[in-house]
């Protein structure tokens, strides 16, 4: 693939593209011909607990070359695109060349078109929302979002309309409001290498359900495990992509095959989720189709 990539010496290089596309090989091979600390932008992967599920680097590949922001987050740790930026920050000057990558689009648009200084959210309001998109009222959280904020807000993902609705009510204003007063990016993307992965439907999915399989080969289960003996179930971590299917069949409430058949079609829907994301927001970056 770096036959057809013009990759200067300097510049920041960006690598998004939908799970199981190859976006961290890729970034290895950047960084290991051109020079480069691999900076990670995916929301799961910061999390300690998560290595094998998450598709997080291997040891082997972590000690090949720099390798920054992956698994230094407890468990039952709130993370936020906010925390993402800020820590990324120094490593934009800090560290040698940053390649970030990653699936995360948000922490993207982030980074290159700039992030609302929005307050941070009172417990209480967290709660009430967590309470409200659990027990069946995400309708009810639609529904008190203004136009603006409905319009841009992915209605079919609940964390996001969670997001919007607690923004709305702690604040007392939108949240396409705070994004309207939103400061310059940290790193505009005319200064990049812009790289997003666009993978074939059906390839992709043929690389999921391997992927899948090498996972449970490599102790995936045992994974889901550790995280479910130490109560992180209700935390934001425990939203990574498979872990919800894995831990029902440790409850009993699936056998294997059902688990691993809910894992894989959950992981599937992601993926279109993060493909129709990108092709909207990233018309900007220099696609790479794949196979």
């Amino acid at each position: 693939m770096l036959e057809h990539l013009d990759i200067s010496a300097h510049a920041p290089v960006l690598i998004a593209g939908p799970t199981a596309s190859g976006k961290s090989a890729l970034a290895l091979e950047i960084a290991q011909r051109f020079g480069g600390a691999i900076i990670n932008a995916d929301s799961m992967q910061v999390y300690a607990g998560w290595r094998i599920l998450t598709a997080r680097p291997s040891p082997e590949d972590e000690a090949r070359v720099p390798h920054m922001l992956y698994g230094h987050i407890p468990q039952d740790a709130d993370y936020s695109v906010g925390h993402w930026l800020r820590e990324v920050v120094p490593l934009l000057t800090d560290a040698p060349r940053p390649i970030i990558v990653g699936g995360t689009g948000l922490y993207f648009t982030a980074l290159t078109e700039g992030l609302a200084e929005i307050p941070p959210i009172p417990a209480s309001v967290r709660a009430e929302g967590d309470a409200l998109r659990t027990g069946g009222g995400l309708d009810q959280m639609i529904n008190a979002l203004d136009d603006a904020t409905r319009t841009r807000t992915d209605l079919r993902n609940p964390m996001r309309v969670q997001r919007a609705w607690e923004v709305q009510r702690a604040t007392g204003q939108g949240l396409a409001k705070w994004q309207g007063a939103t400061p310059p990016p940290l790193l505009p993307l005319a200064r990049c290498h812009a790289l997003l992965l666009d993978a074939d439907r059906d390839w992709l999915n043929a690389r999921i359900a391997a992927r899948l399989d090498a996972m449970m080969d490599a102790g995936a289960l045992d994974e889901v495990r550790a995280n479910l003996a130490h109560g992180h179930a209700e935390h934001p971590s425990a939203k990574a992509i498979g872990a919800p299917e894995l831990a029902a069949h440790l409850r009993g409430e699936l056998n294997r095959g059902q688990a691993l058949d809910a894992a894989t079609i959950a992981t599937r829907q992601f993926a279109k989720r993060q493909r129709t994301w990108f092709r909207a927001r990233m018309k900007g970056w220099q696609r790479i189709t794949l196979p």
